[in-house]
């Protein structure tokens, strides 16, 4: 046998073993796309991985968040120069429109940085808090595309940058859809509502809010000492609330508290992401009153007509009412925006027309708070529960009807929904002398994976036999869930509620109790921290 037989005869021999052993190693090497919504991206996107047989689930993730990194960069990088190189071309609307972009492309890069540092640390004790920043990151995504709604007939630069952020939110869609195989480190039943609440303090509130944070939220004014005083009289450190919320200590680990006497604050407050950790408390309902009233109409984008936008972790208030005059002619006019992980709303109003509260993403709690609206006047697509509020439909021009809700989960796989338990909803005085002329819905799904519960509340006689509205046609009726569990009061009727696919009249107080503050949001692990009294069941 010459040379180049005898490593001929070896090359085929290798070949057939390793032909024997591919199998095997398919078996050992676990099928991480299974499940995942785009599993050709998500094979493409692995390809590129090196060592992938010898890499666990969490570092294969992280990998794949690696990945989106570098594309909502490339995103950001483009919104960037449609400012700065056609600024002479650009309305008001769409120069709103790519720098909400931009703001959300930068909320989405600290989401994926929390995402890989809680994969590296522990991620079998912090899958849900992987699960929710996940979550955000994807509606960023579509946020950003929604800004570009009332932009000429085209849409503007939104067919420019479009195909790159459905892009960016396959990409986490498709981590999102891994990270939730990941066992938690107590092996609990996965829950397929909104997973990570958690259990409720004795005294009501998510325990994810700290004891001394529930002394704050419910301690008497007199009796808390703040940082700093805001006054329209100049009798305290600041005369508006902005301007106390810039001299907040930026990344802050400790509570840092502002105090916002009784007065009418024409202004509009944001709470940016490096302000962590911040509480207003006000001298309450009606009485600490801050009121603007941007509008869609006007030329901002709805998330920008926000009279308070809260993105800054840990926030909480009380006693305030946040309140957009705009009124129902304007269209969508926000009063409060919230896409601030752990935040928490005791004893406020929101007031407004049409898109009142804007419960945008991530965990958010709201206690004996009320809401006054008329066309989905909570929408948004955090994972959030209302207990104990009050929610009232106004009167709306003539030719329109009033929806409580509009939820925009777009992912079957995201963890958030809107959950409102032992709730008051009714009509507002001005909508009650006329409440025959309008028809009123608990909801309609904004978004292909809608998802809303209504349980254990008042529903007054303004609700329309149906319930639920459509949206557009057919669309969502088969994904969406819309459910209700043991309401009272006579809209609760459900003998002539829809009957699409995606609702049901909810029986099981195992399948209600997901959809409590203990199982949706981690109330256990934040709200115990503050002074916001929640309850954790049924």
């Amino acid at each position: 046998m010459t040379t180049m037989q005898f490593l001929s005869s070896k090359l085929l021999f290798a070949c057939i073993v390793f032909s024997l052993l591919l199998p095997l190693l398919a078996l050992t090497a676990p099928d991480h796309c299974d499940g995942t919504l785009y599993p050709e991206l998500c094979a493409s996107t692995l390809s590129t991985i090196p060592d992938l047989h010898y890499k666990s689930l969490p570092e294969v993730i992280c990998a794949t968040i690696n990945t989106t990194e570098s594309a909502v960069r490339i995103s950001a990088k483009n919104c960037t120069n449609y400012l700065k190189q056609r600024s002479y071309s650009l309305d008001s609307r769409q120069r709103y429109a790519l720098n909400d972009c931009l703001e959300l492309f930068s909320e989405t890069l600290d989401e994926l940085i929390l995402a890989t540092s809680d994969l590296s640390a522990n991620p079998s004790s912090y899958v849900d808090d992987v699960l929710t920043v996940l979550s955000a990151a994807i509606t960023n995504q579509y946020t950003c595309l929604d800004g570009f709604a009332y932009v000429g007939h085209d849409g503007g630069y939104r067919r420019a940058i479009e195909s790159r952020l459905r892009h960016v939110s396959r990409l986490v869609s498709n981590a999102l859809a891994m990270a939730k195989k990941i066992q938690r480190r107590q092996r609990t039943p996965r829950r397929e509502a909104l997973e990570g609440y958690g259990k409720m303090a004795a005294d009501g509130f998510p325990t994810w809010v700290s004891k001394k944070d529930r002394r704050l939220l419910q301690a008497p004014v007199n009796a808390t000492t703040p940082n700093v005083t805001v006054a329209k009289d100049g009798s305290g450190d600041f005369t508006t609330i902005s301007a106390a919320v810039a001299a907040a200590p930026s990344k802050s680990k400790t509570r840092y508290v502002i105090y916002i006497k009784a007065g009418a604050y024409m202004e509009n407050v944001e709470v940016e992401k490096s302000k962590t950790n911040l509480m207003f408390i006000g001298d309450g309902i009606g009485k600490t009153v801050v009121k603007a009233s941007r509008n869609v109409v006007d030329g901002f984008t709805t998330f920008r007509s926000a009279t308070v936008a809260v993105v800054g972790t840990g926030f909480l208030m009380r006693d305030i009412t946040i309140e957009n005059s705009a009124g129902p002619s304007k269209h969508q006019a926000v009063a409060l925006r919230v896409g601030a992980d752990l935040s928490a709303f005791y004893k406020c109003s929101f007031v407004g027309y049409q898109d009142t509260l804007y419960v945008h993403s991530l965990r958010q709690f709201y206690r004996e708070c009320d809401v006054y609206g008329t066309i989905d006047f909570i929408f948004g697509n955090a994972a959030v529960v209302f207990q104990n509020c009050n929610l009232y439909a106004r009167k709306p021009n003539s030719n329109q009807q009033n929806i409580f809700t509009a939820q925009g989960r777009e992912d079957p796989n995201q963890n958030t929904g809107i959950s409102i338990q032992n709730c008051k909803v009714t009509a507002a005085s001005d909508l009650a002398v006329v409440q025959s002329s309008f028809r009123t819905y608990l909801g309609r799904p904004w978004k292909e994976y809608s998802r809303t519960v209504f349980m254990q509340s008042f529903l007054d006689s303004l609700i329309a036999p149906a319930g639920w509205l459509e949206w557009n046609g057919s669309f969502a009726l088969s994904t969406l869930y819309y459910g209700e569990y043991m309401n009272r009061g006579p809209g609760s009727d459900t003998t002539n509620r829809v009957q699409w696919p995606g609702y049901k009249v909810i029986t099981s107080a195992s399948e209600a109790s997901t959809f409590t503050v203990g199982n949706f949001i981690q109330g256990d692990q934040w709200l115990v921290s503050t002074s916001v009294p929640f309850n954790s069941g049924l």
